[in-house]
């Protein structure tokens, strides 16, 4: 391990890109994000890559998928209003099945909001943000050091399946300073290319795998890209008999690889009555109402979904039976999730939407109400 550093949370976002082999980043500085474009404008150039402020959000998502598909790992970040601009092209890039990474480093909204203040109210935006039936991955991280750490894994995950993911983070975090330490080696993934001649070469075959081998542009694979539904030469296509197993494979492309893409922590959780669900900033406040509701002999467990989707709902299934609080920064978002699994009865919510921390003491308070004591 290398000599620890103190780090801001975006600041450790840029450095876990460079360190995941990052070489283009395109983006329009917005609150609270621009911290990671600022880190990226500086340090790309001095390793080759390149740095570009676009026009606007859609601007930016366009140019990390053409980056992408010359082979080159592609980043852009960004906060709520953007993301929002971002929408349209992330299901391009999902429909064409080009890896790529986007931070959103959350604030309040809706439209302009709460431009320096903390929010977690793009949980479903994250989800179902684009239009149609597709697969996303979006991970959170708690802290600064998982801010370097989950930006290397989200670049692995979009590389090795061929998707989109999003860094799912919010202003707490983002501009946190904390401890935090770089591995000396990092396991870094690159996306899987063809091993066979150019002309055999199928973009989006439909093989056991659910994942193709991609090509780079300029590699000598020529191969046609388009957001229409298309067949395994990437050409377009509304045939039925085509267009079904093309969305069945895209839809369900993830599902047997969940084992290895869901990420939870799980705190005290074997005896408890009541089990916290929180992430991101929440989630610090959370463990510390825990450890605090422990020392007064209550039994509480804190499980923390590191990825938000696909939602881990097999690692959670586990806890059936007992109590959860969702504590968010949102009306529910997550806990609509929740509930899905286990009915209503037994979730309950801790919400909080003025752009001000949901604090220990309420998490306590919420716990006390619950354990009636």
């Amino acid at each position: 391990m290398s000599n620890p550093k103190l780090m801001q949370g975006n600041e450790a976002v840029a450095e876990g890109a460079l360190a995941a082999g990052v070489l283009f980043y395109a983006g329009y500085p917005i609150t609270p994000s621009t911290e990671i474009a600022e880190k990226m404008a500086e340090r790309l150039p001095l390793v080759g890559g390149s740095f570009i402020q676009m026009e606007d959000e859609i601007g930016s998502m366009a140019a990390i998928i053409g980056a992408s598909l010359t082979g080159l790992k592609a980043l852009t970040a960004t906060s709520g209003p953007g993301f929002s601009l971002m929408q349209e092209n992330l299901g391009y890039a999902v429909a064409t099945e080009v890896p790529c990474v986007v931070v959103n480093v959350q604030r309040g909204g809706p439209s302009t909001g709460l431009p320096t203040s903390p929010a977690q109210a793009d949980v479903m935006q994250a989800r179902w943000g684009t239009h149609g039936d597709h697969p996303i991955i979006a991970i959170t991280p708690s802290t600064v050091q998982e801010c370097y750490l989950l930006t290397v894994i989200a670049f692995n995950l979009s590389e090795e399946y061929r998707i989109p993911v999003i860094l799912l983070m919010d202003e707490v975090i983002g501009h946190l300073r904390e401890k935090v330490v770089l591995p000396d080696q990092l396991t870094i993934v690159n996306r899987k290319g063809p091993d066979v001649p150019p002309g055999e070469y199928l973009p989006y075959e439909n093989d056991d795998s659910m994942i193709p081998a991609m090509a780079n542009f300029g590699d000598g694979y020529r191969y046609h890209v388009t957001g229409l539904t298309h067949n395994q030469k990437g050409l377009p296509t509304g045939n039925p008999e085509v267009t079904k197993p093309f969305m069945q494979r895209l839809t369900q492309k993830l599902n047997p690889y969940l084992d290895r893409i869901q990420m939870v922590e799980e705190v005290l959780l074997e005896d408890a009555d009541l089990i916290l669900i929180a992430y991101g900033c929440s989630a610090r406040s959370a463990m510390e109402a825990l450890h605090i509701a422990r020392g007064r002999g209550l039994k509480v467990g804190l499980f923390r979904p590191i990825t938000i989707w696909p939602f881990p709902q097999k690692q959670l299934e586990k806890y059936v039976g007992r109590k959860f609080l969702v504590v968010e920064m949102n009306t529910g978002q997550l806990a609509g999730e929740i509930e899905r699994i286990f009915g209503n009865k037994a979730v309950e919510r801790l919400n909080r939407i003025d752009g001000e921390l949901i604090t220990p003491k309420e998490v306590l308070e919420k716990i006390g109400g619950l354990c009636n004591v």
